[in-house]
């Protein structure tokens, strides 16, 4: 997939009209980037954009009825003698002291009150603007109205803060004519650090190689097929390429011609802004690349994440403690009632972890349930084995984004870490861990367990009886027999025997059932702290994946001309 600076790497409008619409609208989109990507990549990456949509929102508000062009050049290139040439006046100082230029002058086409705002943006002096309109021209400069021409100081100074002033104006004005002479021409410095950096910006550039009068007529062909293949070099092929002489009216034509036309098509802020859109785009372009991102991590990682969360909130423990409950309350409430007060007087074990006990029943046990619990903290393998399930998480959502989202994937996933022990213990503590109320079998089990044991009372009582009205010297009692046994021995014995083979035989089901018991907590305690996986871990990691996206789709948008 062709990626968006391949897009925009090699744009050149040349004749072609920018849109004003369609640049708000890539302005826009570089806007919506920047909103997608806030706090999520380093501020460094960003300055560009957000210079852009600062700068661009500015100079579309200000007057689009004028063109601000700068004469750009070294030291002793003759740009200010291009300046006063253009204007016709001696506006900016010319002379053999170098730097010669130190500050920016300013001419203005046309009145000067409808560029005022422009130049304070820009920061010229007030007393650096000139005015160059004459009662005399008669309609001889109308063709420039609109113009606004600046002198630059020279960007190969001596002096950094004219080096400075020149860069900072070089990324605020409409259109550049870089002048070079025939002696430094082929310089370095303006190739290497500043026509390599406008190639983006071919259709707002013009090149004059001026004082040319200083070469015989015959190297003038020559130097310029040279300064062209330079400039072809610099990715600046098609920019359009003159010679100019400040001292002959005849060697301006050219440049003032192509001046004309920029400033009678409006065109030149547009494609500025157009230009350093391109610019801003193939910078943030591996930011974000071509890659479409996954929805999140896959199953079985989410899977690993339930599993850590699980261990270190205590499921484990609190299953268990269930288990043990499930059979403790069932003993109780299904063996034999001489022993159940005893069985009693023992603490329940969820009870000693501050879950839900024996008195939770029904449905005021949600209500009866504490914010926090006793289930021990996890241990430093639990803890450790959380960790790596995290960066696992983070790790797969973030496979196949750039180099610049990982860490950001990855302090979302773990934005919520120090919340999780607390939210964990939340969510054993309100979990309905199923043993709210008593099975129908435990009271029908309890209820023959007192038939039993009444019986095994009553035929005691017979019998004790017996023997009192016998030592009393009273008659005895006439004791129904059932074959060759007595009824009161029958129902003393029976009752007992009955009630410890009862007990017997539901100790097995209490093991199978406290079992299943220990089964469904631990689905509902794992469902449970899933949500919590979701939404501390999980939904962090998706927002980060979604404006990985929005970041994507808006950048493309940008790209589009």
């Amino acid at each position: 997939m062709t990626n968006i600076t391949g897009r925009v790497r090699e744009a050149f409008r040349g004749d072609q009209r920018v849109d004003a619409d369609a640049l708000i609208a890539r302005l826009d989109a570089v806007r919506r980037f920047l909103t997608a990507v806030d706090g999520l990549l380093p501020d460094a990456e960003l300055v560009p954009a957000h210079t852009l949509v600062e700068r661009a929102g500015t100079r579309l508000a200000l007057s689009r009825d004028h063109t601000v062009v700068a004469l750009a050049g070294a030291t002793g290139s003759g740009k200010s003698s291009l300046f006063n040439a253009l204007a016709q006046l001696e506006l900016s100082p010319v002379g053999v002291r170098r730097p010669t230029t130190g500050v920016t002058h300013a001419c203005v086409w046309g009145p000067l009150e409808g560029a005022n705002r422009l130049l304070d943006w820009i920061g010229v002096l007030p007393r650096h603007r000139f005015v160059r309109e004459s009662a005399l021209d008669a309609d001889d400069e109308t063709a420039l109205h609109g113009l606004i021409l600046l002198d630059l100081p020279d960007f190969d100074s001596v002096q950094r803060s004219h080096r400075l002033e020149v860069d900072r104006l070089l990324g605020l004005v409409d259109q550049v004519v870089w002048v070079v002479d025939p002696q430094k021409y082929a310089d370095r410095v303006i190739h290497d650090s500043y026509l390599r950096e406008f190639h983006r910006h071919r259709d707002v550039t013009v090149v004059v190689l001026n004082q040319a009068d200083r070469l015989p007529p015959t190297e003038v062909p020559r130097v310029l097929d040279d300064l062209r293949r330079l400039l072809d070099t610099d990715g600046l092929t098609g920019v359009p390429l003159l010679s100019t002489t400040a001292i002959d009216p005849a060697g301006m034509v050219g440049l003032r011609g192509a001046l004309e036309r920029t400033v009678a098509e409006r065109q030149a802020a547009l494609r500025r802004l157009a230009g350093d859109v391109d610019t801003v785009v193939a910078g943030l372009d591996e930011l974000v690349g071509s890659a479409r991102p996954a929805g999140g991590p896959d199953d079985s990682t989410v899977d690993s994440l339930n599993r850590a969360l699980a261990g270190a909130a205590g499921v484990p423990a609190v299953t268990e403690a269930v288990q043990q409950a499930y059979r403790h309350r069932a003993v109780a409430a299904t063996g034999w009632p001489l022993v159940r007060g005893w069985r009693r007087l023992r603490p329940d074990p969820l009870r000693r972890l501050h879950l839900p006990g024996p008195a939770d029943a029904g449905a005021d046990a949600a209500e009866s349930l504490v914010a926090a619990t006793s289930v021990p903290d996890p241990t430093a393998a639990q803890r450790s084995a959380l960790g790596l399930a995290i960066r696992a998480v983070a790790d797969r959502a973030a496979a196949d984004l750039p180099a610049a989202w990982p860490g950001a994937v990855t302090a979302a996933a773990r934005s919520r870490l120090g919340d999780l022990p607390d939210a964990l213990d939340r969510t054993i503590a309100g979990t309905d861990l199923g043993l709210g109320r008593r099975p129908l079998w435990w009271r029908v089990v309890g209820g023959v367990q007192w038939l039993v044991t009444l019986a095994a009372v009553v035929g005691l009582g017979w019998l004790v009886l017996g023997y009192a009205l016998r030592a009393l010297g009273l008659p005895a009692l006439d004791n129904p027999m059932v074959g060759q046994v007595p009824l009161p021995t029958l129902l003393l014995l029976g009752g007992l025997l009955a009630g410890l083979l009862l007990s017997a035989l539901t100790r097995p089901v209490v093991r199978w059932a406290a079992r299943r018991a220990r089964a469904r907590a631990e689905q509902r305690l794992t469902a449970k702290v899933a949500r919590v996986g979701e939404e501390y871990v999980l939904t962090p990691v998706r927002v980060v994946l979604g404006s990985y996206a929005q970041a994507r789709d808006a950048l493309r948008d940008a790209a589009r001309r």
